[in-house]
C-alpha cells in the first residue's frame, strides 16, 4: 500500500465514522435519556470491561504483572515481620502458584459485608488491610487493596488457600465469582497463603505464556529489596525438566550492586560497596553504590519494594545530594578550581546504584507506579545521602580520591564532547538535518507518521535495497566497515565518527544531551543485516549505540529489526521463502507434494545475494514483511550481551560461549 492510499484511505475512514456520529446523534435527539439509560457496573465487573485501567494492558506486561500483585501481598507480610518465605510456581497450562508462610489473610466474618474476610479481600475493590493508620501494614506495595480483587477478575478461576495454624481454608473462584462461601477443608499447624490462578484467555487474547526469565528477573528484585528474604522460583511446566533458583540475600541491596556489575561484567573502581541507611519520622531510606571502568549510569530507585522506573523525590533527592557531597569534597580539599564544579552526569559516570525508601503512605504518579510523588522524601533523601557520603569519603580518602578522578574524567570528556559538537555545527557537518549523508538515498515524503528508513548492512544489499524499495516513503542508508564499540568510548570519541554520524544526520534528532525526538525524520528506524554472526554483531552494535545516546527511540517505540528469510525454495514456478528451518522443512514437502519431487532450496549467506525483487517482496513490503520490534528491555538484554562478549573480561566470555553453545545452529565455519 503506498502512502497516498495509506493517507486516502485514513480521509475515508475519518469519513465513515463522521457520518456514524451523525446518525448516532440523531438517534439520541429522538430518545428518551433518562436514569433507565444509566449502566452500573457491579463487583468486579469494571475490572473485566477496562482491564487497562488496572494492569496497564493486557498483553505480556499486564499478565505478568498479575503475578506481581499476588507476590507483593506476600512481601508486604515479609515488610511487616511476619513472613521469610515466597515460593512462586509456573505450573503445567501456565498455571500460577504463589505460597508464603505469613500470618494467613483474616477468614473470619467481615462485620460489615457479612462474608469471609478473605472473600472481600478477593471480591471487592479497595479492599485491604493496607489503609489508614489502622491498617494491618505500615509498609505495603501493591495496588493499594485492589490487586487480589483485580487478579480474581482477569482470571479463568482462582483458588485461595488459607492456613492459620489449625485449619486450611479454601474458595474457588470462577472470573472473579463464586458459588460457595469459604469453608474448611483440613487441619494444619502451617499458616500463611497460597494463591492458584489461571489468566482468563478472554481477557489476555495475545498470549498467556509466562516467561521464567521475566518473573526471575521480578523475584530476585525483591530478595535484594528484602535482605534475608528467602524466595523459591520454580518453573514446573515441563515435568521432565524442571527448573528451580532460591534467591537469598543477606546482604540485600549491597548484593544487588555486585550483581549488576557481574552480570555486565563491569570492573569496579573499588572494591567495597558504599552502604547506609536512615529513619526520619514514617521514612525510612537506604542506598547502595558503587564505581565501575564503564561510562553508563545504572540508577535504580524503589519505594516500598515497588519499581519507580520514572524516579520520583526519593532518585532526585538522591541525586542532587550526591552532586553536591562530591562537589563539596573537591572544594573542602582543594581539587577543584575556584568557581569549577562538576556537573550530575560527571559524578553519575561509571555509577551503579541502588535506591529503596519505604513509607507509611506511598504517593505513586500513575495507577503502575512509575514515579514517586512524596514531597517530604526529597529534602530526606538529601540530607541522608549527603551526610552520610560526605562523611564516607572523609574517612576513606583513597576511595574519594578515585571517585573524584572518575568524575574528573568525566567532566573533561564532556567538555570535549561539547567542543567537538560546536565544531560540527560551526562546520555544518552530520549533525545538523540540512546536511544529509552522501550515500543516504532518501525518500519524497516528509511526514515521519509515514517515512521509513532502513540501515542497511553493506553497499550491496543497500544497492539491492534502493532498487526495490518504495521511493515514496522508504529511505535507505548503506553502512560500511567497522562500527564503533560505543560502550567503551565517551561520547567525545563519537562526535565525528565517519560511521555513526551518517545515522546521526539522517535521523536528525542529534545524540546525548541535545537530542530532540521531535526532530526525528523516520518513523520507523529499521536495522536491516544479514543472518549471521557478523549481522548480529551490527545489530548489536547499534541497538547498544541507540540505547546509549538516542535512548527515546527506542522507548518510544520506533526502533525495528528486519527480518529477511534464510532459504529460498522453488519447484517450477511455485517460489517460497522460509525464515526458519522449520519452515523450510514443511515448504519443501508442501512443494514436493506426492510425487516426492527434489526442491530446489538456495541458502542465502547475506542480503547481498537477493536481487530488488527478492528483497521488496520478502524485507521491504509491508504487506508481506516480517519486523521486530524492539523495546527497552530488548536494547538492556543486547547492552548486557555485548558487555559480556566484547568487554575486556575474558572468563565471563568463556562461561557465557559454553552455556549458550548448545542453542548455537547454522555456523558459518
Amino acid at each position: 500500500m503506498s502512502v497516498n492510499d495509506e493517507k486516502e484511505m485514513e480521509l475515508n475512514t475519518a469519513a465513515e465514522d463522521a457520518i456514524d456520529a451523525a446518525e448516532i446523534s440523531r438517534v439520541d435527539e429522538s430518545s428518551d435519556y433518562g436514569a433507565e439509560q444509566i449502566e452500573v457496573l457491579e463487583g468486579l465487573e469494571p475490572v473485566r470491561v477496562r482491564p487497562g485501567m488496572y494492569i496497564d494492558s493486557t498483553g505480556p506486561d499486564g499478565l505478568h504483572h498479575l503475578v506481581y500483585e499476588i507476590v507483593d501481598n506476600a512481601v508486604d507480610e515479609a515488610l511487616a515481620g511476619y513472613c521469610n518465605e515466597i515460593t512462586l510456581e509456573i505450573l503445567p497450562e501456565n498455571v500460577i502458584r504463589v505460597a508464603d508462610n505469613g500470618r494467613g489473610i483474616p477468614t473470619g466474618i467481615h462485620p460489615k459485608e457479612g462474608i469471609s474476610a478473605a472473600t472481600v479481600v478477593y471480591t471487592v475493590l479497595h479492599a485491604g488491610g493496607k489503609f489508614g493508620g489502622g491498617g494491618g501494614y505500615k509498609v505495603a506495595g501493591g495496588l493499594h487493596g485492589v490487586g487480589a480483587s483485580v487478579v480474581n477478575a482477569l482470571s479463568e478461576y482462582l483458588e485461595l488457600r488459607v492456613f492459620d495454624g489449625e485449619h486450611i481454608h479454601f474458595q474457588h473462584f470462577e472470573r472473579g465469582k463464586y458459588d460457595e462461601p469459604m469453608k474448611i477443608i483440613g487441619d494444619t499447624n502451617r499458616t500463611g497463603t497460597e494463591v492458584t490462578f489461571k489468566p482468563d484467555p478472554e481477557i489476555f487474547t495475545e498470549t498467556t505464556v509466562f516467561s521464567y526469565e521475566v518473573l526471575l528477573r521480578r523475584m530476585r528484585e525483591q530478595a535484594f529489596l528484602n535482605a534475608g528474604l528467602k524466595i523459591i522460583v520454580r518453573d514446573l511446566r515441563d515435568e521432565s525438566s524442571p527448573i528451580e533458583e532460591i534467591l537469598h540475600y543477606v546482604g540485600g541491596i549491597k548484593e544487588f550492586v555486585e550483581h549488576i556489575h557481574k552480570s555486565k561484567s563491569s570492573t569496579p573502581v573499588f572494591p567495597e560497596v558504599i552502604h547506609f541507611q536512615g529513619i526520619e519520622d514514617d521514612m525510612f531510606g537506604e542506598v547502595a553504590l558503587q564505581y565501575n571502568t564503564d561510562y553508563s549510569e545504572v540508577t535504580l530507585s524503589f519505594a516500598n519494594n515497588i519499581h519507580t522506573p520514572d524516579g520520583g523525590t526519593h532518585e532526585q533527592g538522591f541525586k542532587n545530594a550526591l552532586t553536591k557531597a562530591i562537589n563539596d569534597y573537591g572544594r573542602k580539599f582543594n581539587l577543584l578550581k575556584e568557581g569549577d564544579k562538576f556537573s550530575g552526569d560527571d559524578v553519575r559516570e561509571g555509577l551503579t546504584a541502588i535506591i529503596s525508601v519505604k513509607l507509611s503512605n506511598c504517593e505513586f504518579q500513575g495507577q503502575t507506579k512509575g514515579r514517586l510523588g512524596n514531597t517530604a522524601v526529597r529534602p530526606f533523601m538529601e540530607k541522608l545521602v549527603y551526610n552520610k557520603l560526605f562523611d564516607y569519603l572523609d574517612e576513606h580518602p583513597d576511595t574519594a580520591k578515585l571517585i573524584f578522578d572518575k568524575s574528573s574524567q568525566a567532566k573533561n570528556a564532556r567538555e570535549a564532547a561539547k567542543k567537538a559538537r560546536d565544531q560540527a555545527r560551526a562546520r555544518k557537518t552530520a549533525l545538523e538535518s540540512t546536511s544529509l549523508p552522501g550515500k543516504l538515498a532518501d525518500c519524497s515524503e516528509r511526514d515521519n507518521k509515514y517515512t521509513e528508513l532502513f540501515i542497511v548492512e553493506g553497499d550491496s544489499a543497500g544497492g539491492s535495497a534502493k532498487e526495490g524499495r518504495d521511493r515514496k516513503f522508504q529511505a535507505i542508508l548503506p553502512l560500511w566497515g567497522k562500527m564503533l564499540n560505543v560502550e567503551k568510548v565517551r561520547i567525545d570519541k563519537v562526535y565525528g565518527n565517519d560511521k555513526l554520524m551518517p545515522v546521526v544526520a539522517a535521523l536528525g534528532t542529534s545524540i546525548g544531551e541535545d537530542f530532540d525526538i521531535q526532530k526525528l525524520r523516520y518513523g520507523k528506524v529499521i536495522i536491516m543485516a544479514d543472518a549471521d554472526v557478523d549481522g548480529s554483531h551490527i545489530r548489536t552494535l547499534l541497538l547498544t549505540f541507540f540505547f546509549r545516546y538516542m535512548r527515546p527511540l527506542i522507548e518510544e517505540g520506533h526502533v525495528y529489526c528486519a527480518q529477511p528469510p534464510l532459504f529460498k525454495l522453488w519447484r517450477g514456478k511455485q517460489v517460497r521463502y522460509a525464515f526458519t528451518e522449520e519452515e523450510r522443512d514443511m515448504f519443501a514437502s508442501e512443494l514436493a507434494g506426492d510425487s516426492g519431487a527434489k526442491v530446489d532450496i538456495q541458502r542465502y549467506k547475506g542480503l547481498g545475494e537477493m536481487n530488488p525483487e527478492q528483497l521488496r517482496e520478502t524485507t521491504l513490503d509491508p504487506k508481506k514483511r516480517t519486523m521486530i520490534k524492539i523495546s527497552i528491555d530488548d536494547a538492556q538484554k543486547a547492552d548486557e550481551a555485548f558487555t559480556i562478549l566484547m568487554g575486556d573480561k575474558v572468563e565471563p566470555r568463556r562461561v557465557f560461549i559454553e552455556s549458550n553453545a548448545q542453542y548455537a545452529t547454522d555456523l558459518d565455519v
